[in-house]
């Protein structure tokens, strides 16, 4: 169950935030309208295939988003993770070419998140779908869990955590 558990979290940990850990940074808490956004995301093949792009696209900058890794202004609301996101050079262009606006890579990103911890969660015992969750998307989740994993390997190396400073 804990090897589940540890290829779930970490396909969904590497898609979401590897190559966004300086835009992210440890958000202190998002707003309600934030968070009703991520929730009310819906997930969809066309949307996945942008994704699919746009990670490959921001390769080449992986080692730019490391170097903001470190910064403690963590921004505490998707406008200002947008507006990090849209410093890097080179990111904004990146995203335009894969089809997405930096604040949906970030939603898509963060809604693959949730939903794969929603996903895990309802395969434990007794557990139940998370409030605001959308069942469809937890299904989503689930039918593309294997090109979620692929994604996240590329992404892997991105990860702050395991950059080479």
């Amino acid at each position: 169950m804990f090897n589940t558990f540890q290829t779930t979290l970490s396909a969904t940990v590497a898609c979401a935030i590897a190559l966004l850990a300086p835009a992210l940074a440890e958000p202190q808490s998002l707003s309600d309208h934030d968070t009703n956004e991520i929730s009310g995301y819906v997930l969809t093949d066309a949307a996945l295939t942008k994704y699919a792009q746009a990670v490959r696209k921001l390769q080449p900058l992986k080692e730019q988003l490391q170097q903001d890794c470190d910064r403690e202004d963590a921004p505490e609301s998707l406008n200002g993770m947008v507006a990090r996101l849209d410093k890097v050079s080179g990111v904004k262009s990146a995203l335009k070419g894969a089809g997405m606006t930096s604040r949906e890579y970030l939603v898509f990103s963060l809604a693959v998140f949730q939903n794969g911890l929603a996903a895990w969660s309802l395969e434990q015992p007794g557990g139940t779908l998370p409030p605001g969750v959308k069942m469809a998307n937890v299904n989503f989740y689930r039918a593309h869990e294997a090109e979620l994993k692929k994604l996240g390997e590329l992404t892997k190396q991105a990860d702050c955590d395991n950059s080479n400073r």
